[in-house]
This record gives structure tokens, sequence and C-alpha cells, in this order.
């Protein structure tokens, strides 16, 4: 059963989940059992803003770890990545990418709602102010 692991989160620290290659429900979240798939399905927040159809970069995750373990990209991703923020060797599209074996990605953060997950931006301090509560 392949591990994926998710690092960047912080204080949260790293998250790892393991799945069943075809026992994966697959809710529409780019290629299935790819690692946004993976990610959606046990509720770890990776950014898709184009709902996972290779349209734009905000699912972009950097492979730390078991980059052999991951489906070849394609000609698609390689033309989307090469409009990513801070794109690496080892970048990679969450939605394309279909994992195979055990795999760890880092989330830039960048690339992380901090806002949409309660709290504010670590990279960007105070600029994006953590929501408050209106007391009732």
């Amino acid at each position: 059963m392949p591990k994926v692991t998710f690092t960047n989160f912080g204080a949260e620290g790293d998250k790892t989940v393991e799945f069943e290659h075809g026992k994966l429900p697959y809710d529409e979240h780019g290629k299935p059992e790819s690692i946004l798939d993976v990610a959606m399905h046990f509720k770890i927040p990776v950014e898709h803003a184009c709902g996972g159809k290779c349209a734009c970069t905000t699912c972009h995750v950097i492979v730390t770890a078991g980059e052999a373990n991951l489906s070849e990209a394609d000609d698609d991703e390689m033309d989307r990545l090469d409009t990513a923020a801070d794109l690496t060797i080892h970048s990679r599209l969450a939605c394309m990418a279909v994992v195979t074996g055990d795999v760890t990605v880092k989330l830039p953060a960048w690339n992380r709602n901090y806002v949409s997950e309660g709290g504010g931006s670590m990279n960007l301090g105070s600029a994006i102010p953590v929501p408050k509560s209106n007391g009732v």
C-alpha cells in the first residue's frame, strides 16, 4: 500500500497517509490516485483553483522522495509547469502525478491558503491577518 507524506505544514508537522490501489474513491480531483486525489480524500489542504484539470499551477508540489513512484509527467503537465513559481527539477502538479508507491512531497508555503484554514501566512507575517470571531 503506497504512502504519501506531505511536508511543510509548519507547527502541524508532516502528514502521512496510506491507501490501497484501486480502493480510493475517486471524486474528480485530478487524475485517479493522483497526489491531489489522495490529498483531498484524506482532507489534506492542497490548493487546486482549476479543479484538478491541469489548467493552473496552484497544486504545484516539490517531490523530495520517491519520484520514481509517480507516473511520468506528460507534455500538458510539463507545459503548465513552465508557468509555475519557484519551479524546480522535482516540481510536479499534484493533479497529474499518479502515485504508484511511497512518495514524499513538499507543499510550497506560498502555495497554501492559510486564510481558508483559519490562520495567517507564516511567510507574510501579519499581511494576511488571522480571521477574528464576532464574539457570538
